[in-house]
């Protein structure tokens, strides 16, 4: 795998690396570009989504990178209109389609879309795509723990992997042990937050942290996500972005940084109010 980051195993026995590329907006051309440019500078885990309308992007990128294919491990999502059983493996067919990809490393379920009901139907359908080889590793993506309990009381298969919301503004401490709970990893999801200007990166305490290990904020905060025992997949699309990035394995934040940065959190502090118990993607 990847020389700059260390690889954790998933419940299925999958390795992935401790940090990946987020590629929500890298599209077309350009976006194939950045894509493999994120490959070239150490990058293995590649995240994508049948909703981002970027995995033809994605597949450009592995197909032109010099990387072998089974270093890499590429992720794409199932879409809340799919989540029906014939629909949802027709899409991960589509999605293969798309990339010119033979297998996903990863697919998961995008959300849960409660409301609708029918994430356990498009579970069993990715426990199918898994069989049938199109996939190798299965989980899903903003479960909260009642999803994760039914969907593991329903059909005995426990997802490996749970991509959620988590930043220092909302660190989901009760969500992370839920994960673990069932084995499941835990994915952080725009994990600076909304990036520059929020707050966290331009917070006085979080720069002295950063100024004592010769890091900026952005790696001090990426940091934390990986002792926090959480995989971050920041998104970048400029080289320079995609190094600093990855360039976060050669030091360590103390518990007192540790708890300095979890101390922003506050509960339900969702960036854009998007609460799995009512949000639906369709």
């Amino acid at each position: 795998m990847s020389n700059l980051a260390p690889t954790l195993q998933l419940n299925d026995g999958l390795d992935i690396p401790a940090i990946g590329l987020g590629t929500y907006s890298l599209n077309g051309f350009t976006g194939a570009d950045s894509i493999k440019s994120g490959i070239e500078v150490g990058y293995r885990l590649i995240d994508s989504a049948f909703n981002y309308e970027n995995e033809g992007a994605v597949g450009r990128a592995v197909r032109e990178s010099s990387v072998p294919r089974d270093q890499l491990r590429i992720c794409s999502k199932l879409p809340g209109r799919h989540h029906g059983y014939d629909k949802a493996l027709l899409t991960i067919e589509e999605s293969l389609l798309r990339t010119g990809l033979d297998y996903f490393d990863l697919y998961i379920i995008h959300w849960p879309n409660p409301k609708q009901g029918k994430y356990v139907e498009a579970w069993t359908a990715m426990i199918e795509a898994q069989k049938r080889g199109y996939v190798r590793s299965i989980g899903v993506s903003n479960f909260l723990p009642e999803h994760l309990d039914r969907i593991v009381a329903e059909t005995g298969v426990a997802p490996s992997l749970n991509q959620v919301e988590l930043h220092p503004y909302f660190e989901q401490a009760v969500q992370r042990e839920a994960n673990a709970k069932h084995g499941t990893v835990t994915e952080s999801w725009s994990p600076l937050g909304r990036g520059k200007g929020d707050g966290v990166l331009e917070d006085e305490a979080v720069q002295a942290i950063a100024a004592a290990h010769g890091k900026t904020p952005t790696q001090v905060i990426l940091r934390w996500h990986t002792q926090l025992g959480a995989v971050p997949i920041p998104k970048a699309g400029s080289r320079e972005h995609q190094q600093e990035n990855l360039n976060i394995f050669d030091f360590e934040l103390t518990d007192e940084q540790m708890k300095t940065i979890s101390a922003f959190s506050r509960d339900n502090k969702r960036l854009w109010n998007q609460d799995p118990a009512e949000y639906e993607e369709f």
